[in-house]
């Protein structure tokens, strides 16, 4: 059952206290999801990841860097960041990503991991990750879920759909618990775009 928060402009968030997670139907109109989908099918590059824990199948999906100064990009990067009540120079620039046939991204977390090699060369100018926003573009013929490991949730895609989380606890260590996975897209394509937040303006 979900239950709704008043301080997400009516989100709905998911019933664990272990993750502050909401879900936003609609947030993003199906002209824009259209529009979105169009530019990252015009420069799409192989996804990367900060570990891949040597599986080079780990993360499979294609991303493409969207342009801040579109005015569709520009419009709903802002849009978020009045939803999350976040300040915007705390936001890296918003991606999206597709997934064809097969494609998945394997269980992990956003936050860049504090003895992970690479920690520092993320996170010395801007700190951690915050806050992850991530939209659904449009929903794929079979699969391409977003599964919560810990928290056995489960969020089919919808188009225009928001899913909102916060990366960190309370004393702003990580949260494991946002254990997370894209899983396999069975048939057609997935297409989302994904918005992260930092500790200090993002440089």
């Amino acid at each position: 059952m979900l239950v709704i928060d008043h301080r997400f402009l009516g989100a709905q968030r998911v019933p664990d206290r272990r993750v502050q997670l909401h879900i936003k139907r609609g947030f993003a109109t199906q002209e824009e999801c259209v529009a979105l989908v169009g530019l990252i099918d015009q420069a799409p590059q192989p996804s990367t990841i900060a570990d891949d824990v040597g599986d080079p199948t780990f993360r499979t999906s294609e991303t493409c860097a969207l342009e801040v100064a579109h005015p569709i990009v520009a419009a709903l990067d802002a849009r978020i960041g009045a939803f999350l009540g976040l300040d915007p120079a705390h936001g890296e620039p918003m991606q999206g990503q597709r997934y064809a046939v097969g494609q998945e991204f394997k269980l992990h977390t956003d936050y860049f991991e504090p003895n992970g090699t690479d920690y520092n060369d993320h996170c010395r100018i801007s700190g951690q990750r915050t806050w992850t926003a991530m939209i659904y573009l449009n929903e794929p013929d079979g699969g391409g879920a977003t599964r919560f490991k810990t928290i056995g949730k489960m969020i089919q895609p919808e188009t225009g759909k928001l899913l909102a989380w916060n990366n960190q606890l309370s004393d702003g260590a990580p949260n494991p618990a946002t254990l997370h996975q894209g899983m396999k897209v069975r048939a057609g394509r997935k297409y989302i775009v994904t918005k992260w937040y930092r500790e200090r303006p993002f440089a």
